[in-house]
């Protein structure tokens, strides 16, 4: 499979994903697939110059090292099919965030101090401007993080830097450096006590056309990756759930590599378990049969 057809089917796969409003989301996808599907839906790359909110000045830059904590908010009905500040339109389903200074769009990881929730949001807004607050995330970003209810928390905010220079380059048709394709991040179980994964993948319904040889049973499939490396990271942080493994899966050419637990004695015991790997924030993991 050349590189091309790669970035195509990369692109198509994106634009599936988008929803009702026209807003991409970004599941394990390259940068130039992000940006082919970011620009398609009217976003563009800016950082803007600097502009007066209610009284106050606001210095948008590139700000690859930014961290900050403070209180985050969430926007929703009033904002949804609204455009953005680059040009897309908001959809207040999709993991998506407002912030006033930096590059939009960059990637962000947000954490809930208040209950260790990790989440990771494109930015592709301005705002929030009340009470100092330092972002405004979208309505299902704030209930992955757990303040939905409560309209906000304090939280840390970290620009992801590779992630974001890589999807500049891409917006701008520079040559883009090689980075870990972007996938959002779930929020974890408060009450589960083993930390945030770094990585949850998006199931990928093609692997489906190759059954590979195992030791018959009931398992659970948490994730499929491309990469060895993040299959056996994650492999690693749900063994307290069990038995976790890697197993490698070759189909339609491209190598997989699946996230599995088990076996398990019987099928409620599986459900069990799917119930806490999916509380920890792998919202498709899912049982499988050998």
């Amino acid at each position: 499979m050349n590189a091309q057809y790669i970035l195509a089917f990369s692109a198509l796969a994106f634009l599936s994903a988008c929803s009702s409003t026209g807003t991409p989301e970004l599941s394990g996808l390259t940068p130039q697939a992000q940006a082919v599907a970011i620009t398609q839906h009217g976003g563009t790359y800016k950082v803007g110059n600097p502009y007066k909110i209610m009284g106050k000045w606001y210095y948008p830059k590139e700000d690859y090292s930014y961290s900050e904590v403070g209180i985050a908010s969430w926007y929703g009905e009033d904002f949804h099919a609204k455009k953005t500040a680059n040009g897309e339109k908001y959809d207040m389903n999709t993991l998506t965030a407002a912030h006033r200074t930096l590059p939009l769009p960059s990637i962000v990881r947000v954490t809930n101090l208040e209950n260790g929730r990790s989440l990771v949001l494109r930015v592709n807004d301005r705002g929030p401007y009340a009470k100092d607050r330092i972002i405004d995330i979208s309505k299902r970003g704030a209930q992955l993080l757990g303040y939905q209810t409560k309209g906000t928390a304090k939280v840390r905010v970290e620009i992801l830097a590779e992630e974001s220079r890589a999807l500049k380059a891409a917006m701008l048709g520079e040559d883009v450096p090689s980075v870990a394709t972007f996938t959002p991040i779930p929020a974890a179980s408060a009450s589960v006590s083993t930390p945030t994964p770094e990585s949850v993948p998006t199931y990928t319904p093609q692997e489906e056309s190759e059954s590979v040889v195992a030791q018959s049973g009931t398992y659970i499939q948490a994730a499929a990756f491309t990469q060895r490396n993040l299959a056996d990271g994650l492999s690693g942080r749900l063994s307290s759930f069990g038995d976790s493994f890697v197993v490698p899966a070759t189909v339609n050419g491209v190598r997989y590599y699946r996230v599995r637990i088990g076996p398990f004695s019987n099928t409620e015991a599986a459900y069990e378990t799917l119930s806490k790997v999916k509380n920890y924030g792998i919202s498709d993991a899912r049982i499988v049969h050998e």
